[in-house]
C-alpha cells in the first residue's frame, strides 16, 4: 500500500499564482518580488509566525529560477549534512546550476554551525534562504546576518485563511459549510495554514458529511493535539520542552514531551534534544545528565516504548531539576572562534615530539616539564598557547553543582 501523502503537501502552491498571502512582499513594486522575477536571487532569512509559507516561498524561488534546492532542517541536521550539499553544489555549478538551500528554523544552528555557511555564501556556491520564527537580530550571529536580507512574513489573515479553506475542500470533494462554521475551523488554526488544511484533512478522513457544529466541535477538541506533527508547531513543542528543562521546570518538561508524544513524535528525537541539553544547558554542573540520558535512549532501543519512553521522561526529570551551566558550550565556541582567527601560530616548541635528530637538535620538545614528575601532578607556569596569542581563559565554572568545586580547583591550577 502507497504511503498516504499530507494534503498540505498536495496542495503545496507550486507557483506565486496559486500562493495566499504576504502581498506586501509579493507585489510586483516589491525588491523581493523583482529579485524572484528578474532571477537576480540573494541570501534572505524569512522571518514569521508558523504556517504563513516560508518553505512554500523557498520551493517556489527555486522552482521559478530552475535551480537546485536543498534543504536542511537546524533540529535534525548539523555539519555532515552542510557537507553534502556544499558537495552536490559544486556539481551542479559545473552545469550553471544555481543551488539554493532553505534552511528551517536556522536559528537553532549554534554559532559554529551558522559561521559555516558564511565562505559558501560569499562565494557564491549557495543562495541561503533561512527561516525562523525568531527575531533574526537576536537568534543569527551578527557576522551571518550582515550578509543577508531579512523579509517578515504576516500571519494570514481570516480572508486569506478562507481561501485556502475552500480550495482544501474542493480538492477533498466536501461540501463547503457555511460561514460561522469556516470560521469556527480558521480559527482553530490560529493563523497557521498548514494547520488549517490538516484540519480540513481530518474532517476528510472522519467523514463528517454533512458537517455541522457538534461533530465539528468534537474533532477539534479530539484532533487539535496531532496537527503538524511534523511542521513548525512540533518545532515549537520542542524548543518548549528544551526551554522548560533549561528553566529546571520538570512538570513543564513532562507536559511537552507529553504533547510530542501524543502527536505521533518519535521518542529518539526527544532523548536526542535531551543529549544536546545535557551538553549544552548542564554540562559540568552535573555531568552524571549525560550518561543517564544516554541510558535512557538505551533502554528505549532494548526495551521499546512503553519502557523506553518512561526511561526518557526520567532522563528530562533529572535534567530539569540538575544544577545548570553552559560554561562548557561557551568556552568551547570561544576557543572555535579563536582558532579560526589564530590558526597559522605556530604550536610552541616545548609543546612537540622530537620524531628525528634533526627536531632534537632543534630544541622541539626540551623545555616541556613533564606534569606527572612535578609537585602534586602540575607544572606550574609551563605555558599551553602559542607565545604570540598568550595564555587564554575560556572556561568560567559557574557557581552551582559540581562546577563548583571544578572552579576552586581552576583557581589553584590557574594560580601563579
Amino acid at each position: 500500500m502507497p504511503n498516504h501523502r499530507p494534503l498540505a503537501e498536495t496542495l503545496r502552491p507550486k507557483s506565486l499564482d496559486d500562493f495566499f498571502g504576504q502581498s506586501h512582499l509579493l507585489n510586483t513594486q516589491h525588491p523581493f518580488r523583482q529579485a524572484i522575477d528578474s532571477h537576480r536571487l540573494h541570501s534572505m532569512i524569512l522571518w514569521g509566525p508558523s504556517g504563513t509559507g516560508k518553505t512554500t516561498l523557498a520551493r517556489i524561488i527555486a522552482s521559478q529560477v530552475k535551480g537546485h534546492f536543498e534543504q536542511l532542517s537546524a533540529v535534525l541536521d548539523g555539519v555532515k549534512e552542510l557537507r553534502a550539499v556544499v558537495e552536490n553544489a559544486k556539481k551542479f555549478q559545473k552545469i550553471d546550476k544555481q543551488t539554493l538551500l532553505f534552511v528551517d528554523e536556522i536559528h537553532r544552528f549554534n554559532k559554529a554551525q551558522q559561521d559555516g555557511f558564511l565562505p559558501h555564501i560569499e562565494s557564491g556556491l549557495l543562495v541561503l534562504i533561512g527561516a525562523t520564527t525568531e527575531n533574526p537580530s537576536f537568534e543569527i550571529n551578527q557576522a551571518l546576518l550582515s550578509r543577508l536580507s531579512v523579509y517578515t512574513l504576516n500571519e494570514l489573515n481570516a480572508q486569506e485563511l478562507d481561501q485556502i479553506l475552500q480550495r482544501a475542500f474542493k480538492h477533498e470533494s466536501l461540501t463547503l459549510p457555511d460561514k460561522a462554521l469556516r470560521m469556527q475551523i480558521i480559527r482553530a488554526s490560529n493563523g497557521d495554514a498548514r494547520r488549517l488544511i490538516n484540519i480540513v484533512e481530518q474532517i476528510s478522513l472522519s467523514g463528517l458529511t454533512p458537517l455541522n457544529a457538534e461533530p465539528l466541535n468534537q474533532l477539534l477538541q479530539d484532533k487539535i493535539s496531532i496537527f503538524d506533527k511534523g511542521g513548525d508547531i512540533f518545532y515549537q513543542q520542542l524548543s518548549a520542552f528544551h526551554k522548560s528543562v533549561r528553566g529546571s521546570s520538570p512538570d513543564g518538561a513532562l507536559y511537552w514531551m507529553a504533547r510530542m508524544l501524543v502527536a505521533g513524535c518519535n521518542a529518539k528525537t526527544i532523548a536526542r534534544r535531551l543529549l544536546a541539553i545535557a551538553s549544552e544547558d548542564i554540562g559540568n554542573a552535573d555531568p552524571r545528565a549525560l550518561e543517564i540520558t544516554l541510558n535512557a535512549w538505551d533502554v528505549f532501543v532494548r526495551m521499546g516504548a512503553k519502557e523506553g519512553n518512561r526511561a526518557i521522561a526520567q532522563a528530562a526529570v533529572y535534567c530539569a531539576v540538575a544544577p545548570k551551566s553552559n560554561a562548557v558550550y561557551k568556552a568551547f565556541n570561544q576557543a572555535m572562534a579563536e582558532a579560526k582567527e589564530t590558526g597559522d601560530l605556530p604550536v610552541p616548541k616545548h609543546l612537540c615530539n622530537a620524531p628525528t635528530q634533526l627536531m632534537d637538535e632543534l630544541g622541539y620538545g626540551k623545555a616541556y616539564r613533564y606534569a606527572h614528575d612535578e609537585i602534586n601532578g602540575i607544572a606550574k607556569g609551563q605555558t599551553y598557547f602559542p607565545e604570540a596569542l598568550g595564555e587564554q581563559v575560556y572556561y568560567q565554572p559557574v557557581d552551582r553543582g559540581l562546577e563548583i568545586k571544578i572552579r576552586d580547583k581552576l583557581e589553584q591550577l590557574r594560580g601563579n
